[in-house]
């Protein structure tokens, strides 16, 4: 035991002075936005560290099958092209091979995309109706309604909800134990570099992200805190705009954040920013770039800390949970804000959960009747280098922000893309649906017009019924 304490002693006093001055060295280029560009170069010796091991699991895969003749072979598959380039090429969801080849019968969407199908041209009297005109007297045949129930068996085998709250499947394997599929013991090479990967992780990463973590979140309070202090004014929101960028910069240290900015030209000033929501640090993504007025429930503890010194900074709006509910309350404050041409801009992840970076769901209509001008914005993560999905109903705050930390890197795009307004008889949902349609085109996404809450709820009434008339139509031959 004393062999042991005296280890550490002789430890800590050796890698003391060379630790803070590493903590130094972060504090001061956050404070001045700049980087020496180890992160950059530490994700590319990943990348080249990722393809060593992908060849080795592919020469040990033919090693076995060459044992085993009743294996199918696996092809090879080209790393190269990284996933925030590419679009969704594997069906439903992106880099996720779908099981089925699915056809569209009952459409995509609760708006029920209606695409008739080649059994839907009904054979009356030996001749082939035209579909565009109404048949009379159609007999009614079983297999009329066949592609209806082959519809509802490809839902029940891989349904396109359910789908996009699972992490999104891997093209090779990234050296974590939780993508894995016992990869770390195929070869004695792999189990050798997953084993220096592990202890890289989690005896020098993680302990230096934690201190970073704890550094910048007291920096964060005691910075807003400082601001707070200050008359409302130009002089304050400058003072808050250039701390909130260094102290949010500070905190993506936390996670080896790796951050690309496109278009910054089209970055939001004021009004509305909207953007597709991956997880909470999408938050952290986009304001190491800018600040911006959030918009949530209030919260008691820590997260109320933050909140309660956030507020003191800058205007952000928070909701008692009897006010989340109502609508017209959300509505108001949203315009309150944006009438002031001097507050942030306002960041809205409209649809109210996270989804697993491959897709697009519905985005409520709300931040979209208030009027004003909407800046979207497409973040698309590149999931080799660490899962940033949050599957909220799985895992709690603090296994996410462990699985974070314990992660190699989190590396993601951002685009900002040119403003968009509302047209003259455009309605608040279609005009959600095209700014949905422009994020998922540019970040490479599917664009899906389910409601993200069936994460946690049942289909809406009115879909099943929409769904029942549809049926209804086809057995009348309307």
């Amino acid at each position: 035991m004393a062999l042991m304490v005296s280890f550490v002693s002789v430890a800590v006093s050796i890698l003391y002075t060379p630790f803070l001055l590493l903590i130094l060295c972060v504090i001061f280029l956050a404070s001045i936005g700049k980087s020496l560009g180890v992160r950059r170069l530490y994700v590319n010796i990943l990348l080249k560290l990722f393809e060593y091991g992908r060849q080795h699991i592919e020469v040990a895969k033919k090693l076995q099958r060459t044992d085993s003749s009743d294996e199918e072979e696996t092809p090879v598959v080209d790393d190269n092209k990284p996933p925030s380039a590419t679009i969704k090429e594997n069906g439903v969801n992106g880099t996720k091979t779908s099981v089925i080849e699915r056809q569209e019968i009952l459409g995509p969407s609760p708006e029920l995309n209606y695409k008739r199908s080649a059994s839907q041209e009904r054979v009356h009297n030996g001749h082939t109706t035209d579909p565009g005109k109404l048949e009379t007297n159609l007999e009614f045949h079983l297999h009329h309604c066949m592609d209806l129930v082959r519809a509802g068996m490809e839902s029940i085998i891989e349904d396109q909800v359910t789908s996009v709250f699972e992490a999104e499947e891997l093209r090779s394997w990234n050296l974590l134990t939780r993508t894995n599929r016992q990869y770390e013991f195929l070869t004695w090479r792999l189990t050798i570099i997953w084993a220096m990967g592990f202890v890289v992780r989690y005896f020098f990463l993680l302990p230096l992200r934690i201190l970073i973590f704890v550094i910048g979140v007291w920096w964060l309070i005691v910075c807003t805190a400082c601001v707070g202090t200050l008359p409302d004014g130009n002089l304050k929101q400058r003072v808050n705009n250039a701390l909130s960028v260094v102290c949010f910069n500070f905190l993506s240290r936390c996670i080896s954040a790796v951050i690309t900015y496109h278009n910054s030209d089209h970055k939001p000033r004021s009004g509305i920013c909207v953007a597709n929501h991956t997880s909470p640090i999408d938050v952290l993504v986009l304001m190491c770039d800018s600040c911006y007025s959030l918009i949530g429930q209030r919260h008691n503890g820590f997260l109320g800390l933050l909140q309660r010194a956030l507020a003191r900074a800058s205007p952000h709006i928070w909701f008692e949970r009897s006010e989340v509910k109502d609508r017209h309350a959300v509505a108001r404050r949203l315009k309150e804000h944006i009438s002031v041409p001097d507050n942030p801009p306002i960041l809205i992840f409209p649809e109210g959960t996270c989804i697993n970076n491959t897709s697009v769901m519905q985005f409520k209509k709300g931040s979209f009747e208030v009027g004003g001008t909407i800046y979207p914005v497409a973040i698309k993560y590149d999931p080799r280098f660490g899962d940033a999905f949050w599957n909220s109903s799985r895992y709690g705050m603090l296994h996410y922000l462990l699985n974070m930390m314990t992660s190699w890197a989190i590396v993601c795009d951002v685009w900002y893309l040119p403003a968009m307004h509302r047209e003259a008889g455009e309605g608040a949902v279609d005009f959600a649906n095209r700014v949905k349609a422009v994020i998922a085109r540019r970040g490479g996404l599917v664009d899906l017009m389910w409601d993200g809450q069936l994460k946690r709820m049942k289909a809406k009434k009115e879909w099943r019924e929409l769904q029942q008339e549809e049926f209804s139509k086809r057995l009348k031959g309307e």
